[in-house]
């Protein structure tokens, strides 16, 4: 059988997968925890989500599929609205109760007569943000060169210009990664080794600059372990 989590982006699929290895190695369940497939929304829309479940409705027999995972960014949605979101699509594609909460299965069935369960995870710290909000909070490192943004910021402010959290971590993440974190050896290809655009080489060889047992990470990690 076949678990398949969707995802918004490349990068939200990388670093989830990065996730997966880790639980299966900390927590030790038997199965292992294991995704097979990342659909990926690249951005999210209703009409994109729609449309992947919907791809998935048709595979669902041909592919054994047992558990559907969507994760997707809170922004600065609430969660009642982002659930409000993720039950208009399900509604269009699957006959199903609707999600009352995040990390918490309902059962799904497709006009083909197969089964599923289906959960749904928001990206978030505190309530705000995307996959960014979660680096700058888990960074493991120190990280002078990021910090000093702060003073950045200030200095913006008091110019009467602003810029907007999202933007700020999304930054922040991308000095992290170019300054505090690169090797003079790695910064001779930055771009590739460096930054969120290279953000596949940073998961596979430096895993140690995020602190994977942050706090911050305890509700994705719950959710996974619906997986089991």
């Amino acid at each position: 059988m076949s678990n398949i989590v969707i995802v918004e982006s490349k990068n939200d699929a990388i670093f989830m997968k990065a996730m997966v290895e880790k639980l299966n190695c900390d927590i030790q369940v038997e199965p292992p925890i294991y995704i097979d497939d990342y659909e990926s929304l690249e951005g999210l829309s209703e009409t994109k989500l729609i449309t992947t479940l919907k791809e998935l409705e048709a595979d669902l027999q041909k592919r054994d599929i047992e558990k559907i995972g969507i994760i997707i960014d809170i922004d600065n949605y609430s969660e009642p609205e982002r659930l409000q979101l993720v039950n208009k699509c399900i509604e269009q594609v699957f006959e199903a109760e609707s999600l009352s909460s995040t990390k918490q299965f309902i059962d799904i069935s497709g006009d083909n007569g197969t089964n599923a369960k289906l959960a749904c995870y928001f990206t978030n710290v505190g309530g705000k943000g995307e996959l960014e909000t979660v680096l700058k909070e888990i960074r493991a490192i120190e990280s002078p060169y990021a910090d000093c943004l702060n003073s950045w910021q200030t200095c913006i402010e008091s110019q009467g210009k602003e810029i907007n959290q999202k933007e700020f971590d999304k930054f922040w993440v991308s000095i992290y990664l170019r300054y505090d974190t690169c090797s003079n050896q790695e910064q001779k290809q930055a771009g590739r080794k460096c930054s969120m655009s290279g953000f596949d080489y940073v998961m596979e060889h430096k895993k140690d600059i995020w602190d994977w047992n942050n706090p911050a990470l305890d509700d994705l990690k719950e959710f996974f372990q619906l997986f089991c």
